[in-house]
């Protein structure tokens, strides 16, 4: 099993007690760099990966297979961790070396564990409150949203439908107790107050 583990935005005291509880079990540990590295230094020795900081799609690619395969040697039948910087599922590698390992190695699971994303820390730094809607970019045209408290999933889904969606996920009681996870057509009617509602062109 691979499990992609966010590490916050560079403060060793930002590390959840689940981030610090997978580095002390995992059979591996493995970064992407320096900052990561001495960020879970004080749990565990980790190896650093190349992941390089290029346009070239070719040397990405074998950048990709090389570190699926170094990977895949513990990963088939233990656990390994790799660390990345702020959240894994926040424009993140991660997301690329998973789709490489599921095709050469389809037997080894991806997840991931959520960290302090960079949004929120720079929100606490600058002394901001991000109420009301606002956009997240890297300079690309917005494909996704993310709608917070979506009472009404179906009145929401039908209405993004009209304006090029099509890919739906709700989350409802995310990490509490009953927590469900509903895609497409399986929204409901009407859902907890406690529900993020992601959508997809």
């Amino acid at each position: 099993m691979l499990v992609g583990l966010g590490l916050g935005p560079g403060d060793p005291e930002l590390l959840t007690l689940r981030a610090v509880r997978l580095l002390t079990e995992a059979d591996a540990v493995y970064v992407p760099g320096q900052i990561a590295k001495a960020l879970v230094s004080p749990y565990r020795e980790a190896e650093i990966l190349d992941f390089p900081m290029t346009e070239d799609q070719e040397q990405i690619r074998r950048s990709m297979e090389q570190n699926a395969d170094q990977i895949a040697a513990t990963a088939q039948d233990g656990l390994v961790v790799l660390g990345i910087l702020g959240d894994p599922n926040f424009y993140s590698t991660f997301s690329r070396l998973c789709a490489v390992i599921r095709e050469r190695y389809p037997a080894i699971v991806c997840s991931t564990e959520p960290g302090v994303s960079s949004i929120t820390a720079f929100a606490s730094v600058a002394d901001l409150s991000l109420s009301g809607g606002f956009i997240v970019s890297d300079g690309a045209v917005p494909s996704s949203q993310i709608l917070l408290k979506v009472k009404k999933p179906q009145a929401t889904r039908d209405q993004l439908k009209q304006e090029g969606f099509s890919e739906f996920v709700l989350v409802e009681r995310m990490f509490m107790d009953e927590m469900k996870v509903y895609r497409n057509e399986e929204l409901q009617q009407t859902s907890d107050y406690f529900s993020i509602m992601f959508a997809r062109r």
